[in-house]
This record gives C-alpha cells, sequence and structure tokens, in this order.
C-alpha cells in the first residue's frame, strides 16, 4: 500500500533541506547526490506506513534500531546486494548527522546501525591489443563519420589518460586548442592535471575538425547528434557494439579502460602514488586495489610460461 503523502510531508521537507546543505558543503557527485536523495526520500515514505504516524522530526528521534533494520530489510527484499546496502546505511548515517548537528535531533536508534562487509571487488582490465582494437571499432556502427570520430576519441581519453567517461563528457571547449596536458574537473569538484598523449590529441582534434556543431569555449566539447551536450549511454552502446563484434566479455566497458589506463601503468613499473594522482583517487587505498590486478597478472604469466607450473 503506498504511503499517505500527508503523512511523510514533514520529514520529507527536512531531508530537501538536508539535500541542500550537501550541494552547498561536501560537493558530491551528481551520481552520489542522486543516490542519497532516493534513498532518504524511499526511506520517510516507508516509515509512514511502518510506524502508522506522522513522521517529523520527533518520529525520527524516536526511531530505533529495529526500524532501521525493518528498513534495510525491506531493500534487500528489493534484491539490492551488499555493496548498495551499505550505500544505504551511509546516506542514512550522513542525514542523522546533519539533523544532531543542524536541528537538535538526536536519534540514539542509527548508532547501533552498521554496514554489512562489503568485498573489494578487483577491477577487469582489458590488454592493451583489447583496449586498442575495441577503441579502433566503436565507430563501426556510427552513422556518420564525426560520431565515429568522437566515440573514438571520447574512449581513448579513458584509456589513453585514465579519465571516467563523466570527466570526459565534461569537458568544455575550453580545453581547445590542446596542449600536453589536459584540466579534469573529477568528483567533488576536484582538478587535476593529466598527460594528454599525441594519439589521444590527435583524436581529439580530428573530432573537432569534423563536427558539424559550433563548439563555443563555455559549451560541451562533445556533442551528440542533435548538437546537444554528448550522453554517457551512447559511448557504453558504441562499446558494447566493438565488444560483441571482437568477442569480448560484457566487463569491457568503458570504465574498464580507465582500469586498464591505470593497470598498464603499474605493470610498466608506474610509482603507485603517481597513479593515485593521474586517477583523482582521495586515497591511495583506492588505488592499491589495482596491485592485486597486475599481481593476477604476474600469476598467469608464470603459469603459462614456467616449464613446471
Amino acid at each position: 500500500m503506498a504511503a499517505d503523502p500527508t503523512l511523510t510531508h514533514p520529514a520529507q521537507t527536512l531531508v530537501g533541506e538536508w539535500l541542500g546543505a550537501l550541494d552547498h558543503g561536501r560537493r558530491l557527485s551528481p551520481h552520489t547526490s542522486r543516490a542519497y536523495a532516493a534513498t532518504l526520500h524511499g526511506f520517510v515514505a516507508f516509515l509512514g506506513p511502518h510506524l502508522g504516524r506522522l513522521v517529523d522530526g520527533p518520529a525520527l528521534a524516536a526511531l530505533t534500531l529495529n526500524d532501521f533494520r525493518a528498513f534495510l530489510a525491506s531493500r534487500r527484499g528489493d534484491g539490492l546486494a551488499n555493496v548498495s546496502v551499505a550505500r544505504e546505511v551511509s546516506a542514512l548515517r550522513n542525514f542523522f548527522g546533519w539533523l544532531a548537528r543542524a536541528r537538535g535531533i538526536d536519534c540514539d536508534g542509527i548508532t547501533g546501525l552498521k554496514s554489512p562487509k562489503v568485498g573489494r571487488r578487483v577491477p577487469r582490465p582489458l590488454s592493451p591489443a583489447d583496449a586498442l582494437a575495441v577503441i579502433g571499432d566503436s565507430g563501426e556502427q556510427a552513422a556518420e563519420p564525426w560520431i565515429a570520430a568522437r566515440d573514438e576519441a571520447v574512449l581513448l581519453l579513458l584509456y589513453g589518460s585514465g579519465l571516467r567517461i563523466a570527466e570526459a563528457l565534461s569537458l568544455t571547449a575550453a580545453a581547445l586548442p590542446l596542449g600536453e596536458t589536459l584540466t579534469v574537473t573529477g568528483k567533488r569538484r576536484k582538478t587535476r592535471v593529466v598527460p594528454l598523449l599525441a594519439v589521444v590529441r590527435a583524436a581529439i582534434e580530428r573530432y573537432v575538425a569534423l563536427c558539424p556543431w559550433p563548439l563555443p569555449r563555455d559549451g560541451a566539447l562533445f556533442r551528440g547528434a542533435k548538437g546537444g551536450a554528448l550522453d554517457a549511454a551512447l559511448i557504453r552502446r558504441a562499446m558494447q557494439a566493438a565488444r560483441a563484434g571482437l568477442g569480448l566479455p560484457p566487463s569491457a566497458t568503458p570504465h574498464a579502460l580507465r582500469h586498464s589506463f591505470a593497470t598498464h601503468l603499474l605493470g610498466r613499473g608506474a610509482d603507485l602514488r603517481a597513479i593515485q594522482e593521474l586517477l583523482g583517487h582521495a586515497s591511495l587505498s583506492s588505488t592499491q586495489v589495482y596491485t592485486a590486478v597486475d599481481t593476477a597478472h604476474l600469476m598467469d604469466v608464470y603459469r603459462n610460461a614456467h616449464p613446471r607450473a
């Protein structure tokens, strides 16, 4: 049964105020902001019928650990895995922490809420040959040559400079004319400088020369077929078609090219701290996962080459 919106209105207002504070303070990525918003709006909607009363400040303060567990159990029933449940717990903790600091609404029930254990997933990079092949074939299904050049340029940025797809698509034409480096705005609006290899620079310049749309300095560098900012789904679709043609696994996604960038640098002796800076990781622990990837590669080489393996 759907929750009566009149029961959830007061708490939903608090959620809106918290989200506004997040936007002005912590500078979360748009993806994280959307996830947090969905979690808290869903949480308040759940509480209406769960508590059978007005969901306002006093109701939030009176919540028990069992109330939180009931919500997470309902989310597991929706098919959420541990990693998603952990994100929901993070959103709840952030919200109730803000309630205590900014509104004086203290909830003891949240203190015992723990996140499920989430195993760190080892990235699945492509080999250098497969990475270049899938990038080269990404324009096979393109309707026009400029679109093929665009898709190749974007994917080369992911593999050649280690960008996230959102970072590549957020670039503006102010980056032109291109030099040997590129300033990128990453998560939490932090900027970093990444190298721009000659092959990547040439691919972008080829796209710019073919693009039929004007590229003002304050407008998106990469454009869709109708001239608007390029949608990431179109790049994923182009790579999906290319990997199918090459017989590559579903793990060969645009983000796998970023993993490949880091793994191949590490395999050639790059310093882990340097890779952290290039990727824009806030913590070295986020970068250290690539050491497991490289070790796995070395073991494969050993098993395939050693006469007694």
